[in-house]
């Protein structure tokens, strides 16, 4: 088995040795349950990489958004460049759930956007789990929710190796049965063709435009090649090889056959049960319905929302978990949580969240009752099917730390940058105070946040700086995308000197040119200034060698004196660490240019790739697929706005404007 290596010209520095060694060392003990308490800028994803070199396991990160997971996935790609390092997230683009609106008699058909790239990730994933153990699998939560049963989809693959004798009608119908299309004319992804003696297969999860070529004498195997699709040069001769599904849901035949018995005694059963309730709509619209999808079922082994037969396909009780990627994984696997305080709960959130909306489609005859099983696992379900977690977080909460058989902290950040000066000062007079805090911060070229607690408030300051003759901004939810993607990027380039908000400095942003922020209302409770809000805030100052953090308030709240208590803390370790070792922490000056050139590349890649996707098949001169493609375009760009993936959204911002000016509206 090839062995996890991190590829890095950095060792562990400040004190990431020492949590490295202790969580490790937990893991290997058997502690199912450990956190990483690493403040914000210490290398916590550095220590999550030794530490997968440490124990030599499988490995699922999850986080809570794309973004966060998008960033995680390419910093364990050039750590881990020998081993494979996989991208699983909702490849939905775009999703309207099916729903049913009782109040209004309206009901939501599905619609979605698949976006061909993730899938092949997906794909690709599952691949990988099923062939080797040095994997690492960067995820979102969508990797609670269903997926193809991992026996089904390993027993249909199909091997063949040099020497065997084929049967190509019998070959093809393999492929067809695993989800490939064939088309004997374009050799595209998740296709086959046959041409004579050779046929060419182009698996979805090949990780590059490579497909495999098998020639044959007769009706034996002689050759077996993978070879480039577009040059056709062969890359590797081989003596075998495997093709799996071209889709994770994928079922025999015999066992679809049976899965239509199931779902139509199920369909008899609640048709009746509707018939004596006196429900006559209801029985008779959900016998129209499901009659139409198990004939589809038969005839071509799908159907419209055949997710929401899962449940009999599978062949499983009701209320039995679905198989999920979790599945896929050995039992010894390592699973780390990046952001657990945000992570955690929403692992929790999203199986009540799915069957209020599933009960009230099965209430009115739109689906059979098993449809609620097509669902993301409950969290004890989740923990069920867990090996062994490492929490990764700054702010763990109370759950964490008490199901922990320790807390190790990871303090000493490896720049010796300090966490933030905290203050608090009287509300009044804040006005005017933090007028000259900022004007002190124009001086030495860096710039400054303010967090109010309401859209107005925000605009009012905004207002009232702008007239003392300040660069001024605000950015709420209801800023038109197009200005959210400008501002945010005129703060980091200088143009801009403060910028106000409410909930700016969300888990992951990181503006090191940002030296001081004024937090208002900071007494106040609630989700906004809880003890977890206010540590993630003071640590978005901890980029800046001059960081520091004013708590305006007229009383200290709990939240408050537990948030500057830990952060004291942290500072005198931190000074005592740069003290004994003759650190003098700096801000690094280049690092907004860097940032703003790496993250312009790594959006200008990854959107150029989903818009060669949506451009797939498109007319441009004809206008209603222009229209429709524009309406894609603009629904990736405020996707991405809403994910604060500001520079992508003005890469699809770009292409919009570009065609409107080349084709017309």
């Amino acid at each position: 088995m090839r062995r996890f290596e991190v590829v890095s010209p950095y060792e562990p520095s400040g004190d990431q040795g020492q949590a490295i060694e202790k969580l490790s060392q937990g893991f290997l003990r058997g502690d199912r349950f450990q956190t990483l308490k690493g403040v914000t800028g210490s290398g916590k994803t550095f220590t999550m990489a030794k530490i997968i070199e440490k124990v030599q396991r499988p490995t699922l990160i999850i986080s809570h958004n794309k973004t966060l997971s998008a960033q995680l996935y390419r910093e364990f790609k050039q750590f881990f460049p020998n081993n494979a390092v996989e991208y699983f997230v909702s490849y939905y683009d775009y999703y309207q759930p099916e729903a049913y609106v009782a109040a209004r008699d309206l009901y939501i058909e599905k619609d979605c956007d698949i976006n061909k790239e993730i899938d092949q990730l997906r794909l690709k994933a599952t691949y990988s789990l099923m062939e080797r153990r040095d994997v690492i699998v960067v995820a979102t939560v969508s990797c609670i929710y269903g997926l193809g049963m991992p026996d089904v989809y390993k027993g249909m693959r199909v091997h063949v190796e040099n020497g065997q004798t084929l049967d190509t009608k019998k070959f093809a119908e393999q492929l067809i049965s695993l989800q490939y299309t064939r088309n004997d004319d374009v050799l595209d992804r998740g296709n086959f063709r046959i041409k004579g003696d050779v046929i060419e297969v182009f698996p979805p999860y090949m990780e590059t435009d490579e497909a495999y070529r098998i020639e044959l004498d007769w009706d034996e195997i002689v050759k077996i090649r993978r070879f480039d699709v577009l040059n056709r040069n062969v890359v590797e001769e081989l003596d075998e090889t495997v093709f799996y599904p071209a889709k994770h849901f994928v079922v025999p035949r015999d066992q679809l056959i049976s899965a239509c018995d199931r779902i139509q005694k199920e369909m008899e059963e609640q048709v009746e049960a509707f018939q004596k309730e006196g429900k006559i709509l209801e029985a008779e619209r959900l016998k129209t319905r499901t009659t139409y999808d198990i004939e589809m079922l038969k005839e071509m082994g799908t159907c419209p929302g055949i997710e929401n037969y899962s449940a009999p396909i599978a062949g499983r009780a009701p209320g039995e978990p679905p198989a999920t990627l979790l599945h896929y994984f050995p039992d010894d696997f390592l699973c780390l949580i990046d952001e657990a305080h945000v992570t955690v709960p929403q692992i929790g959130a999203m199986y009540e969240g799915d069957r209020s909306r599933k009960q009230n489609l099965i209430n009115f005859g739109f689906r059979l009752p098993s449809a609620a099983d097509n669902r993301p696992l409950k969290k004890a379900e989740f923990d069920a099917k867990m090996n062994q977690i490492i929490y990764v977080t700054a702010t763990p909460r109370p759950q964490e730390v008490k199901e922990s058989s320790q807390v190790v902290e990871q303090i000493i950040r490896p720049t010796g940058l300090l966490d933030p000066i905290i203050e608090v000062r009287p509300t009044e007079g804040q006005m005017e105070d933090i007028y000259k805090e900022v004007k002190a911060r124009i001086a030495k070229n860096e710039r400054s946040l303010i967090l109010t607690l309401t859209k107005k408030m925000s605009e009012d300051l905004t207002d009232y700086l702008t007239e003392l003759n300040l660069k001024v901004k605000y950015i709420h939810s209801e800023i038109d995308t197009f200005e959210r993607v400008e501002i945010l990027k005129s703060l980091r380039t200088g143009e801009i000197d403060v910028l106000i908000g409410i909930n700016l400095l969300r888990e992951g942003i990181d503006l090191p040119e940002v030296s001081f922020i004024a937090l208002l209302d900071a007494d106040k409770i609630g989700f906004l200034r809880s003890e977890t809000s206010l540590i993630q805030i003071i640590g978005r100052a901890a980029r800046n060698a001059e960081g520091q953090v004013v708590m305006y308030a007229d009383r200290m709240s709990p939240a408050m004196e537990s948030a500057i208590k830990e952060t004291k803390y942290r500072r005198q370790l931190q000074e005592a660490y740069n003290k004994e070792h003759g650190i003098t922490p700096t801000t690094v000056k280049k690092a907004i240019s860097d940032m703003l050139e790496r993250q312009k590349e790594e959006a200008q890649e990854s959107a150029t790739m989903d818009l060669e996707v949506l451009k797939k098949g498109v007319n441009l001169f004809k206008a209603s697929d222009r229209k429709k493609l524009i309406k894609r375009l603009t629904r990736e760009m405020e996707a991405c706005a809403e994910r604060m993936e500001y520079e992508q959204a003005a890469v699809y911002r770009d292409q919009i404007r570009e065609l409107e000016t080349t084709y017309g509206k």
